[in-house]
């Protein structure tokens, strides 16, 4: 169907899809702010007094602030490579621990090394450090459609245990704050989107109607 010589459907059909798009760089704007507030949480938990491991491990309120928390016995292990304070890569050794039997468990970035093969002999005991979020090891698949857990709190301890070096304070400054970029790019999208049908319109020999 055709006004004049303006495809009405292929009009309707470009026009939701522009709308769709900008819709999605407003939300993107938006997401900024809340970005921002979220970030000025983090670096204001940096200041905060020492408190303990929160019962809900998920709990990301708690990032970036100072936490404690008893290792009762140390249940498994992971290496994971990184960035060594003193530049260079490194290995961060991470240990699962049991807290008691009431208890949430909790992940400890013990230190680094700079042997992935290196054994550490830790069994556990009071640790105190920055709270980040543990590795993630959920497939791509897994975090596109949202199957995965939340992520739970890590302590990044202050000191190296173990004989192994102390692994980088967690930094908010290192958390991405994108949204304007996808802002944009959602915008840039809108306005090629429009600009594409109207050659293709030239194309045809159709005038837009104003």
């Amino acid at each position: 169907m055709r006004t004049g010589k303006i495809p009405v459907v292929a009009t309707i059909v470009v026009a939701l899809a522009v709308a769709a798009m900008v819709g999605l760089g407003v939300w993107q704007l938006e997401r900024r702010h809340e970005k921002e507030a979220v970030l000025g949480q983090y670096r204001a938990n940096l200041s905060l007094p020492e408190t303990a491991y929160p019962a809900n491990a998920a709990d990301q309120s708690y990032l970036f602030r100072t936490v404690s928390a008893h290792c009762l016995r140390v249940i498994g292990w992971q290496v994971k490579g990184g960035q060594r304070p003193g530049g260079g890569p490194g290995w961060r050794h991470i240990a699962t621990c049991s807290t008691g039997a009431e208890g949430p468990g909790v992940i400890v970035d013990i230190g680094m090394s700079a042997d992935p093969k290196a054994l550490p002999v830790w069994t556990g005991g009071q640790v105190t450090g920055t709270a980040t979020t543990e590795p993630d090891s959920s497939s791509a698949l897994r975090r596109w459609l949202g199957h995965r857990s939340p992520p739970r709190l890590m302590i990044v301890s202050n000191d190296g245990l173990a004989g192994l070096e102390r692994s980088p304070r967690p930094d908010p400054a290192e958390v991405p704050n994108n949204h304007l970029a996808y802002a944009v790019q959602w915008f840039l999208f809108a306005g090629v989107a429009v600009v594409i049908y109207i050659l293709a319109l030239r194309r045809r020999g159709a005038k837009p109607v104003a």
